[in-house]
């Protein structure tokens, strides 16, 4: 993300991104899915999400798959959702409730909730099977601010708390276990690689173009901040003058006091980004996560989960309700702006991004994925084959990886 401008642009940072092949290869893309995705923490919900012991969520990335599940004893854990019998899905929903333990839909193996096997299909098949041995994979997961974070392979962050302790406290105002799951939850399938959804997100200097709610919202009172350490904060404060759109407009009508935030906080729309591929966002009265999920070179899920607390008055509920409007309108408009970016990496005649001083925040998010990838630093194409080999490579030399 990037500061605020100076008078005069400045001249002393690289204006370029990252090549258009890096956007289309399929090697490199590989290796993002490695080097960027598996081995970062991943958010796959909240824990209202699996309230009772047997509730469930799946979370899928690339190859690998994920089961976060409540526990009898009221904890939760992470496995990957794989039959230790012959790899199938134990549970095939994105999230649901068993009753009494899981059931593999194949031949019918049977887990507890700690991930201990239980029993196999007719168990005089095969030699004795040890429970834990033969249980269900456990993956990394970290609960913070009620949260459920999984990590699919060890990596470079360490605890998610560590690497959300700057913003802990004022995300904390927002988050937390008195959370439920509101309607205008969404995903959707774009046709687009994953960087460019983030090249659209991690800069405010389109929304006056191109967002016409949250220019009316907020207009100039729109922040970001510079990315530090692979996490960074946008802040946009509404204005009262604000009203043109009729979300706006009686969004604007119905805010009132919210005590539990600082008085620097009572109007302010949030945006806290957790490299590679996600955000948290919260208004004074909502609380979301929206998420990139590559599934392909030129395909990307784009998930958003969105949340409220428990106990809430009519006007809040209604304050809720339009500020879901607003940010459904501008996620269809991020959308295609997205697929517009996107096809330009296709065209032999793009020659590489030139970023205003107000996009320092793509250059930022670039700088990460080079600092892991130094492969990425290279303009011309390099042969697939050799792609990987050529990062470690680099890596090894202290190049811009090290």
């Amino acid at each position: 993300m990037h500061a605020k401008p100076e008078t005069a642009a400045t001249t002393d940072w690289d204006r370029r991104g990252l090549p258009a092949w890096t956007y289309r290869n399929r090697a490199f893309f590989d290796l993002e899915m490695a080097e960027l995705m598996l081995n970062h923490w991943q958010l796959v919900g909240h824990v209202s999400d699996i309230a009772d012991a047997g509730d469930y969520l799946t979370f899928d990335m690339g190859n690998e798959r994920a089961l976060v599940l409540r526990g009898k004893d009221g904890e939760v854990r992470a496995f990957s959702n794989m039959c230790r019998h012959r790899g199938s899905r134990v549970v095939t929903e994105d999230s649901g409730h068993c009753r009494h333990a899981l059931v593999c839909p194949f031949h019918g193996w049977v887990y507890n909730f700690d991930g201990t096997l239980r029993n196999a299909a007719q168990p005089t098949s095969f030699p004795p099977l040890d429970k834990v041995e033969f249980g269900l994979s456990p993956l990394e997961c970290e609960i913070w601010n009620g949260l459920v974070f999984i990590r699919f392979r060890p990596g470079p962050q360490p605890s998610l708390a560590d690497v959300m302790a700057p913003f802990a406290a004022e995300i904390g105002l927002y988050a937390g276990e008195d959370l439920v799951c509101s309607t205008g939850s969404w995903s959707n399938l774009s046709p687009v690689n994953w960087k460019s959804v983030r090249d659209v997100d991690n800069e405010g200097y389109h929304v006056a173009m191109a967002h016409p709610a949250l220019q009316d919202l907020y207009g100039s009172n729109y922040h970001d901040e510079p990315m530090n350490r692979g996490i960074s904060r946008s802040v946009g404060i509404y204005n009262a003058h604000g009203g043109r759109r009729w979300s706006v407009r009686h969004y604007l009508r119905l805010q009132q006091e919210k005590p539990h935030l600082p008085d620097t906080l009572r109007k302010a729309w949030l945006y806290w980004g957790l490299f590679p591929n996600t955000v948290i966002a919260a208004t004074p009265e909502s609380f979301q996560f929206y998420q990139d999920i590559p599934v392909s070179p030129g395909k990307t899920l784009v998930r958003s989960r969105v949340y409220h607390r428990r106990v809430e008055d009519r006007q809040t509920r209604l304050s809720r309700y339009l500020a879901y409007r607003i940010d459904r309108d501008t996620a269809a408009e991020d959308v295609q702006l997205t697929i517009w970016s996107d096809e330009s990496m296709k065209s032999s005649a793009f020659k590489g991004f030139f970023l205003s001083d107000l996009e320092k925040g793509v250059r930022a998010h670039h700088d990460h994925i080079r600092a892991r990838l130094p492969v990425a630093t290279l303009e011309a194409e390099p042969a697939a084959a050799d792609l990987a080999s050529l990062n470690a490579a680099m890596l090894g030399k202290g190049g811009p990886g090290a």
